[in-house]
Parts: C-alpha cells; structure tokens; sequence
C-alpha cells in the first residue's frame, strides 16, 4: 500500500496500533486525538485516506462528514464506533462514509479496508458522495451489538440509499417484518405507504385479489395491496406459502412492472419496492417445484439472513430491557433486571426467538412482585413452562404415553419436594394440542376442512384451537 492514512482516535493505544500496522503495509500515517486536528489537516490537503472514530472529545466525525465531502470530495473517510448500533451503521452511510466498521475491529479488516480505499482513490477522483444529515434523536428500530448483527446492520445500511428488491430470511420471531419497516423508514421511499401482506394467512384464492385489487365489489375501493404501496414498499411475508397461480402473476408484474386488477383490463403501473420474507428454505422449495425459480431469482436481489436468538446470546441484556421499557411505556409496572437473571436468560435455547423474550419480559412485567427481576423469578417461570424442560430424546420405539410419562417426571423433579404451580393440566394439555395440531395441518397442506376429519373435532372448534395456540396455517408443505 502507498499513500498517507490519518488516524483519528481518542484512544492512544488504538492510534499506535494502527499506527504500527499501517506503516509496516507501507502507508506514511499521521494521527491525533482530535476532531479539531483532523479538520485542519484535511483542510491543508494532508491524507489520501481517513480512519477515524466517531465519538471524539471535542466532536462527532459523522457531523463533520459533510463538510470533509465539500472541501475534500475524492477523500475516503472509513469511520469506527463502539456504539456499533443500527443507527450508526445507517448514518455512516447516509453522510458518506467510504466504510463502517464496529469496534473492537478486526485488524485485517482495517488494513483491507484502507487497500481498497487507496486503489479507489487513486483510480477515481471526484466522485461526490450523499451529504445528507440524520436524524439521531430517532429510536433504534433494531437492537442488539453482536457480530452477528453487525453483519446485518452493514448490508441494510448499504441497502438504504438503493431500490433494489430484498429477500429476508430467518426463524419465526427474529424479527423480518423490524428489519422491512427500517429499510422502508429510512430508505429512498420513506415518504411512501409501508403495505405489509402475509401469504399464509390469506385463503389461497383470495390472495390474488388482495395483491392486485378486483373490480367486483360495487360501491366499495377494491385496490390491492400493490395500489396501496404505489410509491413506497410492498412487504410480501411468507412469501414461500405463495400459491402457484399468484406466483406467475406476481413474476409477470415484476417483469413488466404493470397489473390489472382481478376482473379488470384497466392497467395499471407498479411503483413499489418489493421486500420479500421467508423462514423457509426457498431454495428447497425450487428444488421440489413448488416455488417458480424465476420468480426467486426475482425477489432475492439482496439476500438478508437474520441470525436466531441462538446466535446472538450477547444481544439478550440489550433486548430484554427494551422489552422491560416497552411494557412500562405501555402502562405495565416498572421493572429492572438483575445481571444474574440475564445470566439465567442466556442459558435458555430460544425456540421462538426474540419473539419469545419479548413474551417472557411482558409476563414477568406483570407477575414479578418486586421492582427487580431476579433470576429466582426467571427460573420460577421457566419452571412453569414444560416446554422449557430439555431432556433426553425418546427412542424411536418408544411409546406416546411413555415419552410424556417421562416428559412429566423431568419436570416434577426440577422442583424436587415442591409442587409446580397450579395449572398444570391445561399447562400439558396445551403442548400436547400444539404439536398435534401444527403437525395435522402440514400433513393435510393447511386444508382445515380435511384436519377437522382427521382429528375428528369440528371444523369451528380447530379454526379457535389454531387461534388460541397461535398456530401459523402453512399451505403446500408437507411435513408428515
């Protein structure tokens, strides 16, 4: 590498570092402590590239990005923060930042980073970057620090100042519809509609007339969903539950970017952002037929994965007190979280994600008696819940009543010579009717009319069961 680096940072020890390594891969490096420095040097035409924090003693790099674009426009600024936050990825972007990178960083990173940053440079000057101020008093529509995360933070905020089309993926309850509503928020068609439409919840044939809209409702709007969002984002969650039929169609106005209305022969022109959602494995479901692998290609332009719970036990403090915020904000009492019941938390696998902690954080809101949680009161709840209860797999030959038979004293023997709380029948009956159900459902690909036979109950009676137990109704999928 060739050229000169200045390193901007507060911390003396992170400024010898880089120092250090910059000089042994060949760049000449000058650094400070300062904004005020930093300024002054790029204003006498010191540096090809800038590496420098964001929190300063005396300023915020990020406010003075602007500014280094109008003297300086061909100079790459790379900016690094500990408040590696969504909102910081995003405002790097938005001001210019050549690149965003969290602390504590990688070296390797930093040194390839610059190497690009120099190439480009030297290779193209004068290309002006967005000056466009954010708003930082906004609330974080994402929360969460781990590298995991990060990984996500970077890929949105480069999808910001773009239109292209987005494909989401990721476990239920991490989160999809968060991260569609932040690309909306804060991207290019803020000021449009955010229409969100979930393919799973809408009969099959009725899914066509709620994305396109139909002329056969006298006295009333038909318009669809892709009317609403004319201007702004169209969010297609669960995608992957799209029939056959609505998926052509749909591939049709991607392709020439106009419908008609079901019944119609008005058209009409398409001017949404398309941002796509699945938890399932699209590329599974090309792989069987039953998903159009043009219409895939179509809607995964940018792929983002969000990282199950699992993956990001680091982010758990962070989100269970914005639970604990949110809940007050709702008029629940006013509650803090001890470290050692956090502890408790990160020991708890997380089936349903961040979803599920938000659940728990509002249930002990309400039932925690004191004005901290304390991690007894975590594993007093998690003790009434037998889904928590982690144990030995039955073996394949082992009997139903066998397995809850063991299920069951797993459970009475964690709390030893105490009872569990009351309840506990309908507490069992609910994670027998749950997986029974759920399974029922993808065995007859989401038809009720057949599961009702199939369970012999009434058909009312499984539509208020799926209701109650908050059973997603997949159609197409078979799983039995």
């Amino acid at each position: 590498m060739e050229g000169t680096v200045i390193v901007a940072d507060d911390d003396r020890t992170i400024r010898t570092v880089l120092s250090q390594a910059l000089t042994r891969a060949g760049c000449r490096v000058r650094s400070t402590g300062t904004i005020s420095t930093l300024w002054r040097w790029i204003e006498e035409g010191e540096g090809d590239v800038v590496v420098s924090d964001v929190m300063m003693p005396d300023g915020d790099a990020l406010d003075l990005l602007p500014a280094i674009h109008k003297k300086r426009p061909d100079l790459p600024v790379i900016v690094m923060s500990a408040q590696n936050n969504m909102m910081t990825a995003i405002r790097a972007t938005e001001v210019g930042a050549y690149e965003y990178i969290p602390k504590p960083f990688d070296l390797r990173e930093v040194l390839s980073q610059v190497n690009k940053a120099l190439s480009r440079q030297q290779a193209q000057r004068g290309a002006p970057a967005p000056d466009t101020p954010e708003d930082k008093a906004q609330p974080l529509p994402l929360i969460g620090r781990s590298a995991a995360m990060q990984d996500v933070y970077r890929i949105m905020a480069r999808l910001m100042t773009t239109d292209l089309g987005v494909m989401i993926s990721g476990e239920s309850g991490t989160g999809k519809e968060l991260v569609a509503r932040a690309l909306h928020n804060f991207g290019l068609r803020k000021n449009g509609a955010f229409v969100a439409i979930n393919m799973a919840s809408i009969p099959s044939d009725m899914i066509e007339v709620e994305l396109f809209g139909t002329n056969d409702r006298p006295g009333e709007d038909g318009a669809g969903k892709f009317e609403q969002a004319q201007g702004g984002t169209l969010f297609l969650d669960e995608v992957g539950d799209m029939p056959n039929e609505a998926q052509t169609r749909l591939l049709r106005v991607l392709q020439d970017n106009e419908f008609s209305r079901v019944g119609g022969r008005e058209t009409k022109r398409a001017d949404a952002r398309i941002i796509a959602a699945t938890h399932q494995d699209l590329r599974a479901l090309v792989n069987e037929g039953r998903f159009r692998e043009d219409l895939f290609y179509r809607l995964n332009i940018v792929p983002v994965r969000l990282p199950p719970l699992r993956d990001r036990l680091d982010d758990i403090p962070d989100l269970a007190r914005a639970f604990l915020r949110n809940a007050e904000a709702e008029g629940l009492p006013r509650k803090a979280i001890a470290p050692e019941a956090l502890d408790e938390l990160r020991k708890l696998e997380w089936a349903g994600n961040v979803r599920e902690l938000e659940n728990l954080m509002r249930r002990l809101a309400v039932l925690c008696p004191d004005d901290t949680i304390t991690a007894t009161v975590v594993q007093q709840e998690i003790k009434a819940r037998p889904s928590s209860v982690s144990g030995p797999s039955a073996s394949g030959g082992q009997r139903l009543s066998q397995a809850v038979e063991g299920h069951l004293k797993r459970y009475f023997d964690l709390h030893g010579d105490s009872l569990p709380p009351p309840g506990l029948y309908d507490r069992i009956i609910k994670e027998v009717e749950l997986p029974l159900i759920a399974l029922s459902l993808a065995a007859t690909r989401g038809n009720q009319v057949r599961t009702a036979e199939l369970l012999g109950i009434n058909r009312n009676t499984l539509r208020k069961k799926i209701q109650d137990l908050d059973i997603s109704v997949t159609r197409g999928k078979k799983m039995m």
